[in-house]
């Protein structure tokens, strides 16, 4: 069942009425503005500034109500896990914020366990007036936008399912090989199928989910927009997510089957596609504390960074220490709040930086690099170690030329470690529902040591392929 929030609604229509007013105008200016698809920046000229504070002192918000700032399935989370609610938690101060805006730039967000804000101004001098407040330790322009957008439109919709006497006669269809690579369907046919579980896709769109037929039975709990320009529906954005949703929510026998099809999903755009600049990094840490509130119980991020344009605030290798990125810091506190992230290492292997990305760096996550049909890392599979030697990729699982679902509605395939992240993530799903007194570091410590490789991890498969089976009997031999 796919619910949808009112104010996702909302913002389609207006985006609509938008469109009928532009129909309207007189076809010369017409012509002007839409003739090679683009549309200038809305507002005009501007940049985003991350500005970092110094403390959270005066907050109006207590760790004894943490309520007023979790949702009780966030806060039992925590305790089923044996894990306080700290300061990190705690919102950004709303004066500092108010004192801040008063300097003429509107607030695009917050981010809570960074204790940061994100603004955008219509000059980036204002920088050194915001930096100027007592309470503000460090300001960085993080986007200068560029003069025009190309709008995303939704392609074509295929309304046509594939039945199951088309595909291969196997119980999986498209996507038998990749649960047989990772020795799934033993852990589904004893009943873990990823149901209780709750997963937040973070992703630059979701095309057409909300009308593809193949997603009809797929729990969508909510939808969320953290891009800035915001567009009208994560919908008609980017396919990407779509694609990585279907590797672990489809559930048509003999046709599809994803890794957790009975899982549930908050969709979470936080990638723009019209650029790649660092902000991105804060619409990450928007979406993944905007996860946590909600209560979910692991994010996928086939999302990574390492140069932006211009190259400001890009990272060298050095930097990759899952401490030294927004992004990989941010990442790096979500096991300590009870949150398992699966993270694509990245597609890089081929091509001369041949490294993983931010935040496939982060401590105490499962980057996961991408595997052939017969088992062998593919050539664009990123590489490790972190700069600080730990082992990376952590794990690998299928991620080449795997089963997904297009943004048309078709069944197709495609390549990058994008598609190996959310397979696995499905398949932690699966583990955990099994054993749900698990904390979040107990899941990733049973999934690196059910790998192939665990004894002898290396900087192509981390710790190898995971036998999910064999963790869940490895667990229970242990009872």
């Amino acid at each position: 069942m796919i619910i949808l929030k009112n104010k996702e609604m909302k913002k389609t229509l207006i985006w609509s009425c938008l469109l009928a007013v532009m129909s309207a105008l007189p076809l010369g200016l017409q012509a002007r503005m839409w003739s090679d698809g683009k549309v200038a920046f809305p507002g005009g000229k501007c940049y985003l500034i991350r500005v970092e504070l110094a403390d959270k002192q005066g907050t109006p918000y207590s760790l004894k109500h943490p309520e007023a700032f979790l949702s009780q399935k966030s806060i039992e989370r925590r305790k089923r896990q044996g894990l306080k609610v700290d300061s990190t938690d705690l919102p950004v101060v709303p004066d500092y914020v108010r004192q801040i805006a008063q300097k003429g730039v509107k607030v695009i967000g917050t981010s809570k366990w960074n204790n940061s804000v994100l603004v955008r101004a219509d000059h980036e001098e204002v920088s050194a007036m915001i930096e100027s407040l007592p309470f503000v330790r460090r300001v960085t322009t993080v986007l200068t936008s560029p003069d025009s957008l190309k709008l995303t439109k939704r392609p074509p919709l295929s309304l046509e399912k594939t039945q199951a006497k088309d595909m291969e006669k196997e119980p999986y269809g498209a996507s038998q090989w990749q649960i047989d690579q990772l020795n799934g369907a033993n852990l589904h046919g004893a009943g873990y199928r990823g149901r209780g579980i709750t997963i937040a896709i973070l992703d630059g769109g979701f095309t057409n989910v909300d009308s593809i037929p193949y997603f009809k039975n797929t729990e969508i709990l909510g939808v969320k927009n953290f891009v800035y320009p915001e567009t009208p529906s994560v919908f008609q954005e980017l396919d990407h997510g779509t694609m990585v949703l279907s590797t672990i929510a489809m559930n048509e026998p003999g046709v599809f089957v994803g890794t957790a099809p009975e899982a549930s999903f908050y969709l979470i755009r936080t990638e723009c596609g019209y650029y790649e600049e660092s902000c991105e990094e804060d619409f990450w840490a928007f979406g993944a504390e905007y996860a946590d509130s909600v209560g979910v119980d692991l994010i996928n991020s086939s999302l990574g960074y390492n140069q932006f344009d211009g190259d400001r605030n890009s990272y060298l290798y050095r930097e990759l220490d899952g401490r030294h990125a927004f992004v990989s810091r941010t990442a790096s506190k979500l096991a300590d709040k009870g949150i398992v992230l699966t993270n694509s290492a990245g597609n890089s292997g081929s091509g001369p930086w041949k490294l993983i990305g931010v935040p496939a760096d982060a401590d105490n996550i499962l980057s996961v690099g991408a595997l052939t049909r017969q088992g062998k890392n593919t050539n664009f599979s990123s590489l490790g170690p972190s700069a600080d030697l730990r082992v990376k990729p952590d794990v690998m699982a299928p991620g080449q030329a795997t089963a997904v679902v297009s943004g048309e509605g078709k069944i197709t395939t495609a390549s990058g470690t994008s598609f190996a992240s959310p397979i696995t993530c499905g398949m932690v799903a699966c583990l955990w529902q099994a054993f749900p007194k698990k904390t979040a570091h107990e899941i990733i410590d049973m999934v690196r040591q059910a790998g192939n490789q665990y004894d002898a991890p290396n900087n192509v498969f981390g710790y190898g392929t995971p036998d999910y089976w064999k963790a869940f009997e490895k667990e229970l031999t242990h009872k």
